[in-house]
């Protein structure tokens, strides 16, 4: 059994994340959001060499553009099951749901082919958003963006896993300095808002163990972050070179990635 993730897209131009779960011929794909236009989504699924029939399910983490984009359209295309929480199908305020629609809950396991997901509550200022806990019953991927702040209930879901697609949104200085008018700097740094570079580090430093052999630092602003920064503050957490620190490119996200 193999488990390994990729990124089509990272940024708040558009997210979406696919995971793989493959045991000889058998193949169970994830796609974790879908904030792109059918188009432009499709055009980066063939980058990785794949089409929207190869998916089996689309999670959608919550109903902010950036990460809902096309996902009811798409799953009512190609008929793929599509999970969300019941929060976040109030506030897409769709008139008539797919057939595949699938709601989450937090702590409710979901079981799509050879993958286990276990969605979990986060700190942001959306209706119930959930992120996600990804396993093929051996190896653990933790997925965490667009939170605000730690909570021991993240924490838990986020412990022994062997990969982790973390956001760091933003440098704290370089939010403070930006043009960003006060009340979006306040929402931003917020107890809802996004992930710092600094609370990223933190919430690294809570799941580092042994077995944590893969770190991605995802989701980053292009006004209020870069590349060096995310890896300097999270590298002497991570205790190796920054450049093993892989980043999340908005346009080409990043490729493959095994975990464990």
């Amino acid at each position: 059994m193999t488990l390994r993730f990729c990124s089509l897209g990272s940024g708040s131009s558009g997210n979406a994340t696919l995971v793989e779960a493959r045991s000889g011929s058998t193949v169970s794909r994830l796609l974790i959001d879908c904030g792109f236009s059918q188009k432009d989504l499709e055009t980066r699924l063939q980058r990785a060499g794949l089409a929207p029939s190869d998916l089996d399910a689309i999670f959608v983490t919550h109903e902010h553009g950036d990460h809902v984009g096309c996902s009811v359209a798409l799953a009512r295309r190609h008929g793929i099951d599509l999970w969300m929480s019941r929060g976040t199908w109030r506030a897409l305020g769709e008139a008539e749901s797919p057939g595949t629609l699938r709601f989450a809950r937090d702590g409710e396991a979901i079981v799509v082919g050879d993958l286990l997901l276990e969605p979990f509550t986060v700190a942001h200022d959306a209706a119930e958003p959930l992120q996600l806990r990804c396993s093929d019953g051996a190896a653990l991927l933790g997925v965490l963006t667009d939170a605000g702040s730690i909570t021991p209930h993240m924490l838990e879901h986020l412990a022994g896993i062997h990969a982790l697609l973390l956001e760091c949104n933003h440098d704290r200085a370089l939010l403070a300095a930006s043009r960003y008018p006060p009340s979006l700097k306040a929402r931003i740094g917020g107890r809802f808002g996004h992930l710092s570079n600094e609370t990223a580090a933190e919430i690294l430093a809570a799941c580092m163990h042994d077995g944590l052999g893969r770190l991605v630092a995802a989701h980053l602003s292009r006004e209020n972050n870069s590349p060096d920064l995310a890896r300097r503050a999270l590298a002497d957490t991570w205790g190796s070179r920054p450049a093993d620190i892989v980043i999340a490119d908005p346009q080409t996200g990043f490729d493959w990635l095994v975990v464990g």
